[in-house]
């Protein structure tokens, strides 16, 4: 799944889609219908045991939307970083999420995969994590994912609007230096999703795609809830 490709997706607005997990191929389908297929359905990696399970599962979702997520799991965990990329050689034309110091190295092992690079908030604007603690300027981000051909970059946990400051930051700097894509994670829902969505754009930035799992999820079996998918596209248009 090369950016070229999924460029000509299309997207809500011309900008955006949303990823969701899928628990199978009628959950998928669920999630494609309430997002008026403007929805990139997914799995993490943490929910199989094995990669060959998980790669059975992509593939089914693979019959139901022209984009499939695989994720870390965990949190957005950077040691998962090994299991999605055995996944996504077993299943290709994937987007999968990397941490920013695999993500390079992913990239070129997968040239037919969509990859972004993971950092994260620091509570300081212009700053972003490493998954191993340390810290970098979002400027220091930007320049590496472009000098390395990575075309997304997910900043995760935004905490709903807590980092909403940062991640605005971050886009923008994306944004201006040819960055396609912008993933941010962690707290969004029907609540904030119109805050968030307006700020991004505001940036620029040509491509969006939040990931929406905590609140969209029944916990009793998994599966994403097609009701809690409206809510939030409801929210989108201000109803």
């Amino acid at each position: 799944m090369n950016k070229k490709k999924f460029e000509n997706l299309p997207k809500w607005n011309n900008f955006a889609l949303f990823n969701f997990l899928a628990k199978d191929k009628e959950n998928s389908l669920e999630v494609m219908e309430a997002a008026h297929g403007f929805a990139v359905p997914g799995i993490v990696a943490t929910n199989y045991e094995t990669a060959e399970e998980a790669a059975v599962v992509i593939k089914e979702l693979q019959t139901t939307a022209a984009v499939v997520s695989v994720g870390l799991g965990g949190g957005g965990d950077w040691q998962n970083w090994r299991d999605v990329l055995h996944i996504a050689r077993l299943a290709p034309n994937s987007h999968i999420n990397q941490p920013i110091e695999t993500a390079g190295l992913t990239n070129d092992l997968l040239p037919e995969t969509f990859t972004n690079a993971l950092v994260r908030p620091t509570g300081k604007v212009g700053i972003v994590r490493l998954s191993s603690g340390d810290e970098i300027t979002a400027e220091e981000a930007v320049n590496y994912c472009l000098s390395a051909n990575i075309p997304s970059i997910k900043f995760m946990s935004i905490e709903g609007t807590k980092y909403l400051d940062e991640l605005v930051y971050l886009t923008k700097i994306a944004a201006e230096k040819g960055i396609y894509g912008i993933e941010p994670a962690g707290g969004i829902g029907a609540d904030n999703i119109f805050e968030i969505t307006t700020a991004i754009k505001s940036t620029g930035i040509p491509f969006y795609m939040p990931h929406i799992f905590g609140k969209t999820i029944d916990k009793a079996t998994g599966r994403t809830k097609p009701e809690e998918i409206e809510k939030i596209f409801a929210a989108l248009e201000g109803k």
